[in-house]
């Protein structure tokens, strides 16, 4: 067993407690995504082994590769951005989408779970930043996305996701997820026809921890759990 992988994993479960507590809840209401980009398929079951549940990967073809050889019961979670034509794939392995940024990819994944007979998970991302650089819709248009896809029968939505602006000024950072704790919290107070509204995912390696304290219910940690990625 990887020492430093057991350590790693027990010293995220701290903080995540520590800062489940600040924010007057418990370490259990917070759900851990370990994300799995680059690990090789050994080190995933080994976090498995110690206590991992829910596996995140961003990329559906490496999803496709890692998902025959890990046969533990686990979660499994699209992260990354998740391209339509990638999505008869996406449907049959993940349990959760987190990514879905627009109406047209929406219809694509209510097309093809209805095809494999299952309802899906999903959140919707939002660009809480404003960043060019970063997928998800406009936090203006995220409850206008979330009433088009409580219609699709094969799609239950679960709630927002996003990435907090990459900044050492924690409260730029802390901006970006009080955006969508107001989107998530006016989505809670809607009436839905499909949607059960109970996940908050926000917060990285770098953030997780003022993710939490404001209102964060899940976390996406990679470099935290298994070391920074190798260089390509």
């Amino acid at each position: 067993m990887d020492e430093q992988l057991a350590r790693n994993i027990a010293w995220v479960k701290e903080r995540i407690a520590a800062a489940a507590e600040r924010s007057g809840r418990k370490a259990e209401d917070i759900t851990l995504v370990a994300v799995t980009k680059t690990v090789p398929v050994d080190r995933i079951r080994q976090a498995i082994a110690l206590g991992i549940q829910d596996i995140g990967e961003n990329r559906v073809q490496e999803a496709r590769e890692k998902f025959p050889q890990i046969p533990e019961s686990v979660r499994w979670h699209m992260v990354g951005h998740l391209q339509r034509n990638k999505v008869k794939y996406a449907v049959q392995m993940f349990d959760m989408i987190q990514s879905v940024d627009s109406l047209p990819l929406a219809l694509e994944l209510e097309k093809r779970a209805e095809k494999v007979r299952r309802r899906l998970p999903v959140l919707i991302e939002v660009n809480t930043s404003g960043e060019s650089s970063k997928y998800g819709v406009a936090p203006s248009q995220a409850i206008e996305l979330a009433k088009e896809i409580d219609g699709l029968s094969h799609l239950q939505l679960r709630g927002f996701m996003t990435i907090a602006i990459l900044s050492t000024d924690k409260t730029r950072v802390r901006d970006c997820f009080k955006r969508l704790r107001h989107i998530y919290e006016e989505a809670r107070q809607m009436s839905w026809q499909n949607a059960r509204i109970d996940t908050l995912s926000m917060g990285m390696t770098q953030d997780f921890e003022e993710a939490i304290e404001e209102g964060a219910t899940m976390v996406r940690l990679g470099t935290a759990i298994f070391g920074p990625r190798p260089t390509p």
